[in-house]
C-alpha cells in the first residue's frame, strides 16, 4: 500500500462559505479580510483568520483575481524624473510608508517612473489595459495630466496632496500651511524681522499653502510679506543655492530664511557660507521634511517634520478602500476623503 506524505488528492480544499459559518460573518466580511480590505473591525478580522487558520483555508489567488477582474497589483507613479527621486529623502520616506503598508495584503507594489512625454505615454497605454487595481500618485503638478487620465479610465487613485482646493480625487497630505506658519513664527520668537522664503514649485499646490502661511504669519505679526523676500525655487539643492544668491543681493540686511524643504535649505547654506554670513548669528535658517539631511547638516537644521512615512500609509489604507468600493466612479467622488496630516516643528541649532 503506497503512502502518500502530502496532502492526498481526495481530501477537498475547505471553501470561502466554510470560513463564514466558522467565523459567524458573512461570505463578503471574508473576502474584505481577505483582500486586505481596511473596512473590517479587529475582532472580526481576528475571527476570520482564527477561522481561515483552523480550517487551513488556502485561497486561490489567481482565480480570485480572475473572477473579480482583478490584478492584485499597485503602481506608485512618480511623474519625476528619477535623479530627483533618488536624491531626495522625501521620496523614499513616502515609498518606506507604503511599503511597509502594503506588507499585511496580497497586493505586489510596482514603481514606475513619469518624469518624460515617452514614459507618461508608455504609462497610458499600460494603464489603459488596466493592469493595475489602484494607482497612487505622488509629486503631483497641477497641469499634471495623469490624475484626470486616471479618472477617465476609472482606476481608483490617491494622490500626495491635492492638486487644488477644489481636487476631485481621495488625497493625502500634510498641514503645510500650518507648518510654514509654526517655522515663521518660530523666527520671529528668536527676534527675526526680515524673514525670507524659498519655495518650492509653485504648480503645487503645497508649495502655494506654505507660501500662504509663510505671507500670513508675517501679516499677523503686523511685519509683512514683502514680494522682494520671496525667491521661487524648485525643492532641488541647486535651485536652493541660486534662490539664496539672488535673496542676498536683493536684500542684503536679510537675518532669516524660510526654505521649502531640507534639501533646499542645504542649497542655502552653501550660497550663505559663500557670502560670509554665520548661521544662526548673522541669518538663521529653517527647512521642512525634518529629513536625515537636516539632522546631518552643519549646523544641524530646524525643520518642520511632515509625517511622510504615515503619508505613504494613509495613502495605502485610501487607496485599498477605493478598490473594494464598486460603486460607480460618480457616486465615490462625491465622498471624496481628504486626510491632512499635522506638522511639527523641530528646533536645531541653525535657528
Amino acid at each position: 500500500m503506497a503512502v502518500n506524505g502530502g496532502r492526498s488528492r481526495g481530501v477537498r480544499r475547505p471553501t470561502l462559505e466554510e470560513v463564514a459559518v466558522r467565523a459567524g460573518v458573512g461570505r463578503g466580511t471574508v473576502s474584505r479580510v481577505i483582500n486586505g480590505s481596511p473596512r473590517v473591525s479587529d475582532a472580526t478580522r481576528a475571527a476570520v483568520e482564527a477561522a481561515v487558520a483552523e480550517l487551513g483555508y488556502v485561497p486561490n489567488t489567481a482565480a480570485r483575481a480572475l473572477a473579480a477582474n482583478r490584478t492584485d497589483a499597485i503602481a506608485l507613479v512618480v511623474p519625476e524624473p528619477e535623479t530627483r527621486f533618488f536624491a531626495e529623502p522625501y521620496f523614499s520616506d513616502m515609498l518606506r510608508g507604503v511599503g511597509a503598508e502594503i506588507t499585511d495584503t496580497e497586493m505586489q507594489l510596482l514603481l514606475i517612473f513619469a518624469g518624460s512625454d515617452r514614459e507618461r505615454q508608455r504609462l497610458a497605454q499600460y494603464l489603459a489595459a488596466h493592469r493595475v487595481d489602484g494607482v497612487l500618485l505622488v509629486s503631483v503638478h497641477a497641469d499634471d495630466p495623469l490624475p484626470d487620465m486616471l479618472a477617465q479610465l476609472e482606476i481608483p487613485a490617491v494622490i500626495s496632496g491635492p492638486r487644488s482646493a477644489a481636487e476631485t480625487l481621495a488625497s493625502v497630505d500634510s498641514d503645510n500651511y500650518g507648518g510654514a506658519r509654526s517655522a515663521v513664527e518660530h523666527l520671529m520668537s528668536r527676534g527675526r524681522r526680515r524673514i525670507a522664503h524659498i519655495t518650492g514649485h509653485l504648480d503645487v499646490y503645497g508649495a502655494q499653502r506654505r507660501v500662504d502661511g509663510y505671507r500670513d504669519a508675517l501679516r499677523d505679526a503686523g511685519l509683512g510679506a514683502a514680494d522682494e523676500l520671496i525667491e521661487v525655487g524648485d525643492f532641488t539643492e541647486e535651485g536652493g543655492r541660486r534662490a539664496m544668491t539672488e535673496l542676498l543681493r536683493r536684500c542684503p540686511d536679510l537675518d532669516a530664511v524660510f526654505a521649502a524643504s531640507d534639501v533646499t535649505a542645504a542649497g542655502a547654506r552653501q550660497a550663505l557660507r559663500e557670502a560670509g554670513r554665520r548661521i544662526p548669528e548673522d541669518v538663521a535658517l529653517v527647512g521642512y521634511d525634518d529629513s536625515a539631511i537636516a539632522r546631518h547638516l552643519d549646523p544641524p537644521l530646524t525643520s518642520v517634520r511632515q509625517p511622510i512615512e504615515e503619508m505613504g500609509r494613509a495613502m495605502i489604507d485610501l487607496l485599498l478602500t477605493e478598490i473594494a468600493d464598486r460603486r460607480p466612479a460618480g457616486a465615490r467622488e462625491r465622498e471624496r476623503h481628504q486626510v491632512v496630516l499635522a506638522t511639527e516643528l523641530v528646533q536645531r541649532a541653525s535657528s
